[in-house]
């Protein structure tokens, strides 16, 4: 899944040519159980989900991953049961609208790494992302700590092929002892053992620094991938410093994260990523 040595740092790459791993967001909408007042049911969040990732698919890229947002206020590590079951179930259909090729990510908000890996083992999904996989972050659900011992651990029984992606400074937060980022993106690439790294903005579709970008992709071995503020005018400035793009807002309905996915804004952000012609970092 990684690629072996001496090969170019990518993830879920679907071509020799493709420099740069892309991954759509499925963002989920409130699940059952989680409704304070009456919503969608969980058919139409699964119909929304199916829906959201055929377009994904159709538009070209690499990876999809699915996560419970419209589940907010989120629990700090935790989630209920039946939050798994849906996660699950919305999984599935994802699955079955773009079949066993594409590969699958899953985020179980907040930081409910457990959950994620047992999604991820019971449908074969490919990779599960853990917001805070090492030491401490101050988050509007207070302090989230850490539990890469026992992330790794689990996912070597439960599903060893199953990748990590670990967030470095996640957005949304603030590290409890603030350090600097390619010193924290070491040690949990190396100490945590996460496959992969993603730096972001300071929030949801808030654009990440090209300089902390570029600080982490020459620290570590691993792929680093943009993890929030993807745009077609910020590709210049991210693309010779990454490996890969998470892009939810700007391919959604007039950017707004909770719309559909919009087919054409879609096809032209992976258009205008595949046609890069510039250089590597």
């Amino acid at each position: 899944m990684l690629n072996g040595p001496g090969s170019p740092r990518r993830v879920f790459a679907t071509s020799p040519d493709a420099r740069h791993t892309l991954v759509g967001m499925v963002h989920l909408g409130r699940l059952f159980g989680e409704s304070r007042v009456q919503g969608p049911d969980l058919a139409t969040v699964e119909a929304e989900a199916a829906r959201d990732a055929e377009r994904l698919a159709a538009a070209g890229f690499d990876a999809i991953f699915i996560e419970n947002f419209g589940d907010r206020p989120f629990y700090p590590d935790e989630v209920p049961p039946w939050t798994i079951a849906a996660l699950t179930r919305c999984v599935l259909a994802v699955q079955r609208a773009v079949g066993p090729a594409l590969p699958l990510g899953v985020n179980v908000l907040r930081n409910d790494a457990r959950a994620a890996l047992s999604v991820a083992a019971a449908t074969g999904a490919h990779a599960i992302r853990v917001n805070v996989h090492v030491g401490a972050a101050v988050t509007d659900q207070g302090i989230i700590q850490g539990k890469a011992h026992e992330t790794v651990r689990l996912r070597d029984r439960l599903a060893p092929s199953v990748q990590i992606w670990a967030d470095v400074r996640v957005k949304h937060a603030a590290p409890l002892a603030e350090r600097p980022i390619e010193e924290e993106a070491e040690e949990v690439h190396e100490r945590g053992e996460a496959d992969a790294l993603i730096v972001s903005g300071l929030r949801t579709g808030g654009a990440t620094d090209p300089d902390r970008l570029l600080a982490v992709r020459r620290r570590v071995a691993c792929p680093v991938l943009v993890g929030s503020g993807a745009a077609p005018d910020q590709l210049e400035r991210l693309l010779p410093v990454c490996d890969g793009l998470i892009v939810g807002s700007w391919i959604k309905v007039d950017g707004q994260v909770l719309a559909p996915v919009d087919p054409a804004r879609a096809r032209a952000f992976v258009e205008a990523v595949r046609g890069w012609s510039g250089q590597m970092a």
